[in-house]
């Protein structure tokens, strides 16, 4: 690899300028990394680094020499991210670089003008920020133009590609590079930005795609080795034995809400904070409840708030706070303040309950620690009371544990998870064959086979799995046959086309606008009457007047707190993160992170665990002849043997086969709990391979994606069997036991 001087040597004067502006003494090794790829192959690049160790610049430094070296009269670098503030956040830093270069830099998304689309459109130039579905609009609605506004494209360069490997969007994003070079006539170097990939290869491939290039992800040490992490825990309502935060000055002044909040509330107002949350619901509600706090307390107010269900205004106002130096606040957030916007110096996360996944535990602690500080993350966990009945599973911290193995398995391990990619991706699938025929017009059907099978994302499908989904497409009328015997789109496609909903691969809400006098606050799924009230924006509103015609809900603000629903999805837990459950409560190891009352709970969870035999029993009585099964799966596979055991439930004699996410599977049967593993052991034996496709149902309604509505039920069946279930880790913890014996 070069060294410091050798690459300082390569920039353009403009660049070593702006070096020399921010008073940086060295490049940082991952700047050193991508300049030696970049200026030495012209190969790939994955540039896996911390969050604010300089991936962007490090990025950029060498694309700006070359741009400014060998300009030329269309777009040269397409940066594509998948949340408009992050495209805004990096518009601005880009911005800055870029003053006296002559190189333009122009955003293209929803909240932007449609005056700023149409310079670029006129002139295209320089560097083009964009979202995947923007992209898709542009292959669309100007497909004769892409050669124009492309035709000298140089980079495309991805942004928190964790963030969609392995979902629809990515690939979605694979796609339409794919189609853009078959466009321009030749593939562009494509340059991946994250802070967490779990698995390296897989990222490679993903991104590698059909570009014909080597993709290099360079090794090297990251700056930042010291955390402060803490993780605590509260029984809801438990006044008794109230924990401080570790302060010079701990509030006196307690309002008797919730031990737990208060707590939250210390935590987030010693420091400038983001408390985040799981879901948009629980965001909200805390957000009410800090409120509350600080009026109880007569405190200055300094709690903000940050989801995708808010207006752009009262998003970027949080933002814009966070980056102000002066500014001493807090904001309650969802994933929209996870991915790489710069706020400027903050010093702490506080986090209520578990992180859904590793990779989201490192984003979000990423968040703090800039500017030669630690990060910091304060993770508070509530818990009710257990009642005298409360069976044994559910006396178990299951949110506490799960915390807990995330930090746990990533310190000892380095582990982050890898991603998932799809193999039968039938909703994309639908989506990009409707939209290759709106940009082609009409297709001869082989044409469009070979147009489908040339996208990456589709490299693996069987052709005659997309045979039996275009013949269907046709039979539902969103294709259709032209007299020349071509496809082109139908009456059904057509309807499905004139809406800009089209041109995501995400689910999308049917929402209300709701509007304060001429404030716009946000929006809501579900229209509430007039005088009814609810929470939006860490507010209490009360509605005054209803457009349902134009879907925009007029209101008034109140004081209160009330909780409001979204539906939510809080990811996977991988295989990995169970099984350190169990390492974590069958032995005594240390885990220092956590507090008093954490470290607490744990060693009573640890006293249960023993006193009930897990560590040497998979299956524990209940009393008569209820029986729990800790399987120590993964979301996946836990799913795949809840399928096993009520489809063989007869023959095993048990019934009542119920599970809790894959925490525990709960059933009943008069059969002793080894003679129940015996026969299930012997059972997935039989089975081996298992085979997940005779474990869905022809009944079943498999509806996960955003067009899965207009696909042939028999072909969602087997793209569920395919990508949603996972049957060798059954295979191994039955037929091999290695998780009890490694104990």
């Amino acid at each position: 690899m070069e060294d410091n001087n050798s690459v300082f040597s390569k920039y353009c004067p403009l660049v070593r300028e702006f070096i020399y502006k921010m008073g940086w003494d060295e490049l940082r090794p991952v700047q050193t990394a991508a300049a030696d790829v970049l200026f030495n192959t012209e190969d790939n690049l994955i540039l896996c680094s911390n969050t604010a160790s300089g991936k962007t610049e490090a990025a950029f430094f060498p694309i700006i020499t070359d741009l400014i070296e060998h300009p030329d009269n269309s777009v040269q670098v397409l940066y594509v991210a998948p949340l408009k503030s992050l495209i805004n956040d990096q518009f601005y830093r880009l911005d800055e670089l870029l003053e006296d270069s002559g190189i333009p830099v122009c955003r293209w998304h929803g909240d932007v003008s449609q005056s700023r689309k149409t310079k670029l459109l006129e002139n295209p130039q320089g560097i083009l920020q964009i979202t995947p579905e923007s992209i898709e609009s542009l292959l669309i609605n100007r497909s004769s133009d892409i050669l124009r506004i492309f035709g000298g494209l140089k980079y495309i360069v991805i942004d928190e590609i964790h963030t969609l490997m392995g979902a629809d969007r990515g690939s979605q994003v694979i796609c339409q590079i794919d189609r853009i070079a078959r466009l321009i006539g030749h593939q562009p170097r494509r340059i991946g930005l994250s802070a967490t990939i779990g698995n390296v290869e897989i990222a490679c491939k993903w991104l590698e795609g059909n570009s014909h290039r080597n993709t290099i992800a360079p090794v090297f040490k990251d700056t930042q080795t010291q955390w402060n992490l803490a993780l605590e825990h509260f029984y809801v309502q438990d006044d008794k034995n109230m924990a401080e935060p570790e302060t010079q000055n701990p509030k006196e002044n307690k309002t008797a809400i919730d031990s737990g909040y208060e707590y939250i509330y210390d935590c987030a107002t010693q420091k400038k904070s983001i408390i985040f949350s799981n879901s948009r619901e629980e965001t909200e509600y805390v957000c009410e409840t800090m409120h509350q706090i600080a009026s109880l307390r007569n405190d200055r107010d300094i709690f903000y708030i940050h989801h995708g269900n808010l207006s752009a205004a009262i998003r970027e106002e949080s933002e814009q706070k966070l980056k102000d130096d002066d500014e001493m606040i807090s904001t309650c957030a969802t994933v929209t303040l996870e991915l790489g916007v710069d706020i400027g110096r903050l010093d702490r996360i506080v986090h209520i309950n578990s992180p859904a996944k590793v990779s989201s535990f490192l984003q979000r602690l990423g968040r703090s620690g800039r500017r030669g500080t630690p990060p910091e993350m304060i993770m508070v966990f509530r818990e009710e009371y257990p009642l005298p009945d409360t069976p044994i599973q559910d006396l178990f911290p299951w949110e506490l544990l799960r915390g807990s193995s995330i930090v746990d398995v990533y310190i000892k391990e380095r582990f982050v998870g890898p991603p998932y990619i799809k193999k039968l991706p039938l909703s994309l699938l639908f989506h990009q064959t409707l939209s290759i025929l709106a940009t082609s017009g009409e297709l001869k059907p082989a044409e469009l086979a070979e147009r489908i099978f040339s996208l990456s994302p589709f490299e693996n499908v069987d052709k005659e799995d997309y045979r039996e989904l275009v013949v269907d497409m046709c039979k539902r009328r969103f294709l259709e046959y032209s007299p020349e015997d071509s496809l082109l789109i139908g009456v059904e496609g057509e309807k499905l086309l004139k809406s800009f909903k089209f041109y995501a691969v995400f689910k999308d809400s049917n929402d209300y606008s709701v509007k304060c006098e001429s404030n716009e606050i946000g929006t809501i799924s579900t229209p509430h009457p007039i005088g009814e009230r609810f929470a939006l924006a860490g507010r209490v509103w009360e509605v005054t007047d209803l457009d349902l015609a134009r879907k925009m809900i007029f209101v008034k603000q109140i004081e209160g707190k009330m909780e409001i629903s979204w539906p939510g999805d809080f990811g996977e837990v991988d295989t990995k993160v169970m099984e350190n459950i169990y390492k974590l409560l069958t032995t005594d190891a240390s885990l220092p992170y956590l507090k008093p009352q954490a470290q607490r709970r744990m060693e009573s969870a640890r006293i249960l665990a023993q006193n009930i035999g897990i560590k040497d029993h998979m299956i524990i009585s209940l009393g008569g002849m209820n029986k729990v099964m800790f399987p120590w799966l993964g979301t996946r596979s836990n799913s795949t043997l809840v399928r096993i055991l009520k489809k063989y439930a007869s023959s095993l004699k048990i019934y009542d086969v119920e599970h809790n996410g894959c925490f525990y599977i709960t059933f009943k049967s008069d059969e002793s709990c080894d003679d129940l593993m015996k026969n299930i052991t012997k059972l997935i034996a039989s089975l081996k391979p298992i085979d997940t496709f005779g474990l869905v149902s022809d009944s079943e309604l498999l509806r996960s994606d955003k067009f899965d509505p207009y696909i042939k039920p028999s072909l969602l069946k087997k793209a569920f069997a395919l990508d949603k279930l996972r049957g060798y880790e059954i295979e191994e913890r039955f037929l091999v036991n290695n998780l009890f014996k490694q104990s």
